[in-house]
């Protein structure tokens, strides 16, 4: 390293001895060094001659440090987000920073946080058709609104022209889905699925200087035109800036009638058990936020009514890649028409050829494609207005002996399906998963989570939180000759990755207009079931665990994994270098919670940030939790308001030392 370009380092040294993340776009460090210059007391007294300018010093490499599982030995640790990795920066002339990674909330759900005008409002708050407050009354005499305990997906954006009130650096928006509550306040009553998910804008205020973000406003968006929403799970940020939600475990509408769960939904939306319309549920909701800080949805109801986890819109702005969190679920492509435009297009599942296998070491199993049909969102929406499920299809539950039913297996059931005339449409749009089956789909896999894109490779990623059921040979619902069959069951999981080309046709024989459709699929991390171990235990805790959320970083080269565990006693976030092929566990949540509202964004006004929420701290099962409980349970019900506040935040860096000249 020259002169002016060591003391330029010393400067950026001093300059980040505390921010809260490190800028690592390689023109944002070039800049940075070529302002430095000079020494630390002041400017240069004499000017050297002229010589050739020195190359620019850029991003190179991230890496991260693995942090320890926490163990009884720190219970604290246990009970709360702990954080002991940290990230190295690797520059092009072999120097280094070193960023010891903490944890920063923006607030724990049930909190009152600025609403923006003056006033307050409650954080992670649910809300009725008119925007009424739904209120919890289990408890005479502490009636409250109710509040989530399970924020999930979220997406850290920019919009052009922003202007908040109360912002003093730059305008920065988070987008925040709340998936369910699980508990009313008096601990008995079971809450899931029976209120309609909030999703709410963050206006954040992001320091010029050290990239802080601080909550300004917090925005309920009015979800009264779309029906409200049901169980927003996984999110993924649109190429265009659009928040992309997602629907999970779509209510049967042959059963919602006498269902529970979705009366108890339909009660708290409308008033009514029976107003819900099940049809209006299991599509892809899309957040546009305002230059206000507001936000607006509609529902693109043409992209299949499957249990959309979380989805991926492809590097051509037009294919999606969508998680299927069912049993009996299968991979599904939307490709839009129009850049940008989720509005109309066609959906296609996948056919799984031979040799599909959870071992890494093994060649990729080929994908082929089947088309179940195009539409618009508007005609699907008239379509769920006007019909019910018995004009589209016969089903039976039982075999009915008769030739002219099929017997496929859907979300975790073998049924008998026959379609009535004229009604394919209807059926790929609103009964995805049993047409999907009905045509051939391999519709085979288990608790299918995140996906996430490689835009570099042109890989895709895709988790499977548990192996189990109809993956395994033998199962009452494995489809012989779907493609998908493992000898036993891995309750641990994997993440598997796609590649994906152009030029593809679907078993018809007609083009899919697609530059980006995954031709085939093999493991790339698997976890590893075991022997309880001293502290619970049920998957290696050195490897991933039921892998949900995926998000992948272009200029980390790092795909980050969180964890929906009923396997390991603490779940985690793992980065994962897809060059190195280290695996590193970066951040463990309280016990009892689940890793969620992952998003990895490589720039934002030149800082870089990981977004990481969780949910349920200290949902407690008895076979993994019996040697934790009693002693983290009163913690975490200190921690997180008796167990029924979660937090939504991010991973921060600070320097872990400072190192003002090299050795």
């Amino acid at each position: 390293m020259t002169a002016n370009t060591d003391l330029s380092r010393r400067r950026l040294l001093r300059m980040f001895g505390a921010t809260p993340m490190l800028p690592i776009g390689a023109a944002s460090v070039s800049a940075m060094l070529a302002a430095c210059g000079g020494s630390d007391d002041g400017p240069a007294t004499t000017t050297p001659p002229a010589q050739t300018t020195p190359p620019a010093v850029t991003l190179s490499s991230i890496s991260f440090s693995s942090m320890a599982a926490p163990s009884l030995a720190d219970a604290a640790a246990m009970a709360t987000t702990s954080v002991a990795s940290t990230m190295t920066v690797n520059f092009s002339d072999s120097s280094k920073l070193d960023f010891k990674l903490s944890y920063k909330p923006f607030f724990i759900t049930g909190d009152q946080v600025p609403n923006g005008n003056g006033g307050t409002i409650l954080a992670g708050g649910y809300y009725d058709i008119n925007n009424k407050p739904i209120i919890d009354a289990s408890v005479a005499g502490k009636e409250r609104q109710f509040f989530s305990d399970s924020p999930d997906g979220t997406s850290l954006l920019t919009v052009p022209n922003a202007n908040v009130a109360g912002v003093k650096g730059n305008t920065v928006f988070a987008v925040v889905q709340f998936e369910y509550t699980t508990w009313a306040q008096d601990g008995k009553t079971d809450m899931y699925g029976k209120l309609p998910s909030p999703i709410a804008v963050l206006t954040l205020d992001q320091d010029k200087s050290t990239g802080k973000l601080s909550l300004v406003k917090y925005h309920n968006v009015d979800t009264s035109s779309v029906n409200s929403l049901w169980i927003t799970c996984g999110a993924s940020l649109s190429p265009w800036g659009t928040h992309l939600s997602s629907e999970e475990y779509e209510p049967n509408a042959f059963t919602a009638a006498s269902d529970a769960q979705f009366k108890g939904f339909s009660k708290n939306v409308y008033g009514d058990e029976t107003k819900a319309n099940p049809y209006n549920y299991g599509h892809l909701p899309e957040v546009t936020v305002n230059a206000d800080g507001t936000g607006s949805i509609k529902k693109h109801y043409c992209m299949g009514r499957i249990s959309h986890e979380l989805v991926q819109v492809m590097g051509d702005n037009r294919t999606v890649l969508m998680g299927d969190d069912a049993t009996n679920s299968g991979y599904f492509v939307f490709v839009a028409d129009k850049e940008k435009d989720l509005s109309s297009g066609s959906l296609y599942v996948a056919k799984v050829g031979a040799g599909f296998s959870l071992d890494p070491a093994a060649a990729a199993a080929p994908l082929t494609w089947i088309k179940l049909g195009s539409a618009t969102s508007d005609e699907i929406r008239s379509l769920a207005a006007s019909i019910k499920p018995t004009d589209i299809m016969d089903v039976k539950t039982s075999d009915p002996q008769d030739t002219t039913y099929t017997k496929v297996a859907a979300n975790g059931r073998v049924e008998w399906i026959k379609m009535k005339p004229g009604m394919e449409k209807a059926a790929a749009f609103l009964e995805t998963h049993r047409y999907a089956a009905l045509m051939g789909g391999s519709m085979g896999f288990t608790k299918m989570e995140g996906t996430t894109v490689n835009l570099k490779d042109k890989i895709a990623y895709s988790a499977l939180a548990n192996c189990n059921g109809s993956m395994v040979a033998g199962s009452s619902t494995n489809v012989a000759g779907n493609g998908i069959s493992i000898p036993k069951a891995l309750t641990a999981g994997a993440v598997m990755m796609l590649n994906m080309k152009g030029g593809q046709k679907d078993t018809a024989g007609n083009a899919i207009n697609s530059e980006w459709m995954p031709v085939d699929t093999k493991a790339l991390l698997v976890g590893e079931d075991i022997t309880a171990d001293a502290l619970g235990n049920t998957a290696n805790p050195d490897k991933i665990a039921s892998p949900d959320n995926l998000k992948f970083s272009e200029k980390m080269r790092t795909l980050f994994i969180g964890e929906d565990s009923g396997n390991h006693v603490n779940n985690f976030l793992w980065a994962y270098n897809v060059d190195t092929k280290q695996l590193s566990r970066v951040l463990s949540t309280p016990s009892g919670a689940e890793s969620t509202g992952l998003h990895a964004v490589d720039d934002i006004n030149g800082w870089t940030y990981i977004m990481s929420n969780f949910q349920h701290p200290g949902d407690w099962s008895s076979s993994l939790h019996g040697k934790v409980k009693d002693t983290l349970d009163p913690m975490i019900k200190a921690n997180y308001k008796d167990k029924f506040g979660a937090a939504v935040g991010y991973l921060t860096g600070e320097l872990t030392q400072f190192k003002l000249a090299k050795a």
